[in-house]
């Protein structure tokens, strides 16, 4: 499945793009859908807020609005800078397994220092909520607050990094690690089946007495 995904081809920024204008694109664009909400009616819809309980059931898709740290209960807490630009301009890598640009995105990220979470794309559902996300089949693809980057290009990813404040040398804790890629639809685990109830056996009579005098053997 994740193989067959056309990888994109990365797209340069306009020479005209200045620091401000990504600091402006990255505060302003809208945010991707962190949600999949399928209807009692089976209707599926995608939002970027938790809806209110409607009967319906809501799988998270994106990074969930958390600290990235947040997920790794043994991480350090992060330093305030860099908890004060996640919470303004989170991170979330979307890749594959055995993807190349994405293993190369990944290593920028984690030279750079940046707190991030990775979204794997492992199964058609997943595909769906990409092309859903991102506008693209493509991996790598990288979301710096409310804006994604298609395909990898160092350039481009430094370029709003840089305009969202995250430094260009790691200030993360030494103990500190990236979570866990998690997939990028949420599992719902399968129900586990309820035991068959067993009928009960039936009562057996007991044997009738013989309560006559006793005359002897009786056969």
């Amino acid at each position: 499945m994740t193989a067959a995904l056309p990888r994109c081809r990365p797209a340069g920024l306009p020479a005209a793009f200045t620091v401000a204008a990504l600091l402006t694109v990255l505060a302003m664009a809208p945010a991707a859908a962190q949600y999949k909400v399928v209807g009692p009616d089976g209707r599926v819809t995608y939002t970027d807020r938790p809806p209110p309980d409607a009967g319906g059931r809501v799988q998270s898709i994106g990074p969930g609005g958390g600290s990235p740290a947040d997920a790794a209960s043994n991480n350090p807490p992060l330093p305030a800078e860099l908890q004060r630009i996640g919470a303004r301009f989170p991170v979330t890598l979307y890749s594959s397994k055995e993807c190349a640009p994405c293993d190369s995105g990944r290593q920028l990220l984690q030279q750079r220092g940046v707190p991030y979470a990775e979204r794997q794309v492992l199964s058609a559902d997943d595909v769906g909520a990409l092309e859903r996300l991102t506008g693209t089949r493509s991996l790598p693809a990288l979301q710096v607050g409310g804006q994604v980057l298609r395909g990898y290009s160092q350039p481009d990813w430094s370029a709003y990094l840089d305009a969202a404040g995250y430094p260009t040398e790691s200030r993360l804790p030494r103990a500190w690690a990236p979570p866990p890629p998690q997939p990028l639809v949420a599992r719902t685990p399968a129900a586990t089946p309820a035991p068959v109830a067993r009928a009960p056996e039936a009562v057996r009579p007991a044997p009738a007495v013989d309560t006559t005098p006793a005359s002897g053997i009786r056969f």
